[in-house]
């Protein structure tokens, strides 16, 4: 079993190999604007999992799925060039969902913020329904 860090800086050496791999040796016209945010390997070093997004319309990245799908072997083969490993790794392309995600957190966060000040807003001339100070106290004494 591979080290932790070992398979770590595998798995940063092959994200930069695919991300050099798309920017300079892969011509496909299919191919949108894409970033490999991340690479991911298994412990026994034979599976990658390469995360990417793509800039565009969902048309966009159909079109990129099908170009990083008939590009997979000539990357997986500049991988086991530049790395060196007696077995190159599998490359699976996944498409990563955190912009998504990230995009729908903040839409739900401007959302509460409006809500908010829709709640400050009415707030702010209302008044106590009984006294301003509901909790008993005991009477003062007074002054003679």
């Amino acid at each position: 079993m591979a080290e932790p860090a070992r398979a770590r800086k595998l798995a940063d050496r092959i994200r930069e190999i695919v991300a050099l791999m798309l920017e300079s040796r892969i011509k496909d016209p299919r191919l949108g604007f894409v970033t490999i945010t991340e690479a991911r390997i298994s412990a026994d070093l034979q599976h990658a999992t390469v995360f990417y997004t793509v800039y565009g319309s969902p048309e966009d990245r159909a079109n990129t799925v099908a170009a990083l799908a008939s590009a997979r072997g000539l990357i997986r083969s500049e991988v086991g060039k530049q790395t060196g490993l007696r077995l190159t790794p599998t490359l699976d392309f996944v498409l990563d969902a955190v912009p998504e995600a990230a995009a729908s957190l903040e839409e739900r966060l401007r959302e509460a913020a409006a809500r908010d000040a829709e709640v400050a807003a009415l707030a702010e001339g209302a008044s106590y329904a009984g006294d301003a100070d509901p909790y008993k106290r005991p009477a003062e004494p007074e002054d003679e």
